[in-house]
């Protein structure tokens, strides 16, 4: 049968998939309106599977925390190429899942893929709409929140990174320290809240490697211990949140500046999702 352009262009307008794509599943659908968007649907799944085994290592990171600032989440959407991640629709659709999850609260990331999107359709239908139109590796591959009496967030430049930090009491200088704090995440990468976070394999690593300096260095072998030890307190002040100084007044750890800014203000724990 004829497909019309103004039906082509309403298809597209309903999916934001490519003219030539929506006229060919217009035909394969025999101008069912339903019927075509399943077509897409389904090509969507095909890409999907062709291209599953591509890395996606570029796309956006979204955090976001909810009015009363005591919950928030992340989301990464990944793609394959950086040209897909700095897409508008691209961004706006990452920015939509988050919301969804911000107020339906997932308890993990598959919870967050059933959650339903437009209609009958869940996030993963949406997701694998999107892979369809843009013919491109695209999946929703970090989620995590975090609940606490204050939560502040960041996002890195370019939406490249995405920062939760939980707090121990709310107010708005308490808020404003978090931001600093959760910048400081970002910047400066740190392994766990506390040395009381440090898995013990790093632990166990950092002391083995402690002791083979020690050695290399020609220490005695009595002292070997006690410098791992010096070399270990030296690798939580520098990689536990808490204990690294802070970015912004180097006289200052993070708990201190914390508790400057409004006392008996804590970090309380963190999340920082990547985009690598």
């Amino acid at each position: 049968m004829a497909i019309s352009a103004q039906d082509v262009k309403k298809l597209r307008d309903m999916t934001g998939s490519g003219m030539m794509d929506c006229k060919k599943a217009l035909a394969e659908a025999d101008g069912d309106f339903d019927k075509a968007i399943e077509v897409l649907r389904k090509r969507g799944e095909k890409v999907a599977a062709k291209r599953g085994d591509r890395d996606a290592n570029e796309g956006a990171v979204i955090a976001k925390i909810n009015d009363a600032k005591n919950y928030g989440i992340i989301i990464r959407l990944s793609s394959e190429t950086d040209f897909v991640s700095k897409n508008d629709d691209f961004v706006a659709f990452a920015h939509k899942v988050a919301d969804i999850a911000l107020a339906n609260k997932p308890a993990d990331l598959n919870a967050l893929m059933a959650l339903p999107m437009e209609g009958d359709l869940s996030i993963q239908d949406k997701v694998t709409e999107m892979v369809g139109k843009i013919n491109e590796k695209i999946n929703i591959t970090a989620y995590e929140q975090i609940e606490a009496p204050l939560v502040a967030e960041y996002i890195h430049s370019g939406n490249r990174a995405g920062v939760l930090v939980g707090l121990s009491q709310n107010s708005d200088a308490a808020y404003d320290a978090g931001r600093d704090v959760a910048m400081q995440v970002a910047a400066m990468k740190p392994v766990a809240l506390d040395k009381d976070g440090v898995d013990a394999k790093v632990i166990e690593t950092e002391i083995e490697i402690g002791k083979d300096l020690a050695r290399q260095e020609g220490k005695p072998e009595a002292m070997i211990e006690k410098i791992a030890m010096g070399k270990l307190n030296k690798f939580f002040k520098e990689n536990t949140l808490v204990n690294q100084m802070f970015v912004k007044d180097n006289k200052k750890t993070v708990a201190q500046y914390l508790d400057s800014s409004d006392k008996g203000l804590k970090a309380t724990s963190f999340k920082h999702v990547t985009l690598v």
